[in-house]
């Protein structure tokens, strides 16, 4: 619950907007507030696309936060500038809920009129979007699973030495195909033929540090890397900590349950030591020289914390 002041001043109004926004879940710094304060003394306070541009411009870092601050806003103005509102009742306050929870019994509605409560509803999504992986709860970690399935995981193709037939002009004129084809027509090149290098996916290599620096992090990486696994073709998975682990068998399954089972007792070295330059290297090593690492895209999930050599 968020009280809001009556205040008609810059500073009050600065500062109960972005209590509201950090209860959204949208990260507020003290400097941004002041640029805000800054901001509100140049334009008019009473014209509402103007407040809500200056909060836009000053308090919004981050585009998918977006959406958040235009309901948060809708609602913080909607309750300031309420005409039945009493300047000696007590502060309004907002309560922020998620899609999945409820709201305060209707039969206590009345009882609670002289608060002057109003909720705000956010999704699930938006809460756990700006929520620490180490703070979530096993109902939000299935759900963030569930998430992470529907995410396509895309990159670059690498281009392969092999030509392949191109149907539109491409960067090589392919002569051989264009003299066979000429010869039904007489001899005339009647028609052109291209041939341009052919694509691939690249390989995703997915590496996560499960040292007991990041034990709060890894169950949810641990998914994350379940679901890049099932869900794209050519990925490798592995985990280091004191040793290096292939989990690219192991996850290779529809269950999350059993994938994250059985890769879990594949791992001897959970919240462990970190020998983060020593895996690396073991890596290069053993996997490196067969090609799985050549052109792929490899992702490091780890803090950077090492008690090795790099």
């Amino acid at each position: 619950t968020l009280k809001q002041p009556a205040g008609s001043s810059a500073d009050e109004m600065a500062v109960s907007f972005a209590r509201v926004l950090r209860g959204a879940g949208i990260n507020v710094p003290i400097d941004s507030v002041i640029t805000f304060v800054q901001a509100l003394d140049v334009v008019s306070m009473t014209k509402r696309d103007d407040v809500y541009w200056a909060g836009r411009a000053t308090l919004v870092h981050r585009p998918e936060d977006q959406q958040l601050y235009d309901r948060a806003f809708a609602v913080f103005w909607e309750r300031r500038n309420a005409t039945d509102v009493d300047e000696d009742s007590p502060p309004q306050k907002i309560t922020l809920l998620l899609d999945d929870e409820d709201g305060p019994d209707q039969s206590n509605a009345d009882a609670h009129d002289d608060n002057q409560t109003m909720q705000m509803r956010f999704t699930a999504n938006e809460s756990l979007r700006s929520k620490d992986f180490a703070q979530y709860t096993d109902e939000e970690l299935h759900e963030s699973q569930r998430l992470m399935h529907q995410l396509r995981l895309a990159g670059p193709p690498r281009q392969s030495l092999r030509l392949t037939h191109a149907k539109r002009s491409g960067s090589r004129h392919d002569l051989r195909r264009t003299v066979r084809a000429s010869l039904a027509f007489g001899g005339e090149p009647a028609r052109l033929h291209w041939r341009k290098p052919s694509e691939r996916q690249r390989r995703l290599v997915v590496l996560l540090d499960i040292s007991g620096s990041m034990e709060p992090y890894a169950r949810a990486l641990l998914r994350f890397m379940h679901a890049a696994v099932v869900g794209r073709q050519r990925v490798e998975a592995f985990t280091f900590g004191t040793r290096l682990t292939r989990l690219t068998k192991e996850l290779n399954s529809r269950d999350p349950d059993k994938a994250l089972t059985r890769a879990a007792a594949q791992v001897p070295d959970w919240s462990g030591g970190t020998r983060l330059g020593e895996s690396l290297r073991r890596f290069n090593a053993t996997w490196g020289v067969r090609g799985m690492a050549r052109g792929a895209i490899v992702v490091v999930l780890s803090d950077g914390w090492d008690r090795g050599d790099p």
